[in-house]
């Protein structure tokens, strides 16, 4: 087997298992808790380091995604939602975008899936300087990633929502 076919299998697995777990469960333990409850306390709280560059994010989001609504959503800002089935067939809902400020990073989750590959991945040499997931982009400052390419990848996002091996079900 190939390096590049054993990366693919990887990523599947990994998929594969985030979806038998509850998602949103998985996902939250990558955060570090704060006391937010609404967008606007989780910007205050940003430390001041990395406010200029979250706050930009933000507005950047909503400018090149402006159908996708707001809201807090679990340590992060979400922006737009999609709906699918986990593993025990109950319905979830969970951010098409999200942005969230970690320890060590800025991370954009991305969910959305072309031609079999996350958009992450499939852009991953155009955004510029950063660390990626299957549905994340990490980088440390701003300066790091190609906002043109960006902006290209938040549109395909809000077009066609999803999660590689997710079932997608309706509102």
């Amino acid at each position: 087997m190939s390096y590049a076919s054993a990366n693919i299998t990887s990523q599947i697995l990994l998929e594969r298992f985030l979806l038998e777990k509850n998602i949103n469960d998985t996902i939250m333990n990558m955060f570090a808790k704060n006391d937010a409850n609404s967008v606007e306390e989780y910007l205050l709280m940003v430390p001041g380091d990395r406010k200029k560059d979250i706050d930009f994010l933000h507005a950047f989001i909503q400018k090149a995604v402006p159908k996708l609504k707001t809201y807090f959503a679990s340590n992060m800002i979400g922006y737009g939602s999609f709906y699918y089935l986990d593993s025990k067939k109950q319905k979830r809902d969970w951010p098409i975008i999200a942005l969230a400020n970690q320890k060590n990073y800025i991370t954009i989750y991305v969910c959305t899936v072309i031609a079999d590959k996350a958009a992450a991945e499939k852009y991953k040499k155009d955004l510029g300087k950063l660390t990626k997931g299957l549905s994340c982009i990490r980088f440390k400052k701003i300066e790091e990633i190609n906002l043109e390419t960006l902006k290209t990848v938040l549109k395909l996002a809000e077009k066609n929502p999803g999660v590689a091996g997710a079932r997608l079900v309706d509102k």
